[in-house]
């Protein structure tokens, strides 16, 4: 059962990259309408992509203490992954390409794509989309400190600040109240509605960006960098396995468990391209790595979910 509802969510979500590709090879939008698109998707998207994912809890401290944990063991185990390929790549630690990926082999796509997935898969739990927030700030946190020294190899661009002031962390700023107050009561149907649609199109709308940019690349060049295959099987079955082998035996529910191993199944996350191109380190080979873990994860999530 698991298995046709993730294969089916995957695809669907895979289905919204058609429009995008489409529309740039008729030439009606051009990459220089990305940023602008972008820029909806992160800043407008994000934040009511995690307080929606509030608004639908009622508020208990067990459920709550359950998020925090979830942070607190993301965060170890996409910290302890990462180190694990740093032990690996350090004597290459010197080359850009290295460096991206120790962050691309972890750092994924968990809030537009991860979080429906696993949403769908359990639908009877809603605190699993909350479980998605909490894994997309500690992501979040490794990104902006970590990750963007991997990108540049310079320590002056690491930001506590960037890590604890962005859209996710403003969302998480914003619904936390709502959801310790039950703020859901006394909101209007309509004002649910608005948020719940404003959540909706993040998934779709990160894909038609990325059919945008697949239409926008010569085909031969997504495949011809040998490096990205490596990449892509860390971010998509060996981090997920590794992730879930270490939670499997602890006393964690089995949303709590299954959730660890969707969320991290998810594809590489958007964001890294950005960053790459924001301080001009191995763009090519970030978007390469963005299209076609994104592409192939349809196989491998729904395979992996096989082990729930």
């Amino acid at each position: 059962m698991e298995f046709r509802i993730t294969l089916t969510n995957v695809l669907m979500t895979l289905f919204y990259i058609i429009p995008g590709f489409l529309l740039r090879k008729a030439k009606f939008v051009s990459e220089k309408e990305l940023g602008t698109v972008s820029g909806i998707l992160i800043y407008a998207g994000t934040p009511f992509l995690v307080v929606n994912a509030f608004l639908q809890m009622d508020f208990s401290w067990q459920d709550f203490g359950n998020m925090g944990l979830f942070f607190l063991i993301t965060f170890i185990l996409q910290a302890a992954f990462m180190a694990l390929i740093w032990l690996i790549l350090r004597k290459k630690f010197g080359e850009s390409k290295y460096r991206l990926i120790t962050i691309g082999s972890v750092l994924g796509n968990v809030g537009f794509f991860g979080l429906p997935v696993v949403r769908a898969v359990f639908p009877d739990n809603p605190e699993v989309a909350c479980f998605a927030t909490m894994n997309m700030m500690s992501m979040n946190v490794l990104l902006f400190t970590f990750g963007v020294f991997c990108l540049t190899g310079d320590k002056k661009y690491i930001s506590l600040k960037s890590a604890l002031v962005n859209p996710t962390a403003l969302g998480l700023y914003i619904a936390l109240p709502l959801y310790f107050f039950g703020v859901k009561r006394f909101l209007p149907e309509a004002a649910m509605t608005a948020v719940s649609a404003l959540s909706g199109m993040t998934a779709p709308l990160c894909m038609i960006i990325l059919g945008i940019r697949l239409a926008s690349s010569p085909i031969r060049d997504i495949f011809t960098n040998k490096l990205v295959y490596p990449m892509i099987a860390l971010k998509l079955v060996a981090f997920p396995l590794f992730c879930y082998a270490i939670v499997y035996f602890l006393p964690f529910t089995n949303a709590f468990k299954s959730s660890i191993l969707i969320l991290s199944a998810a594809p590489a996350g958007s964001v890294i391209l950005s960053l790459a191109e924001m301080h001009h380190g191995e763009t090519k080979m970030a978007a390469n790595n963005l299209l076609l873990s994104t592409v192939l994860c349809f196989i491998t999530i729904p395979l992996l979910v096989l082990l729930l």
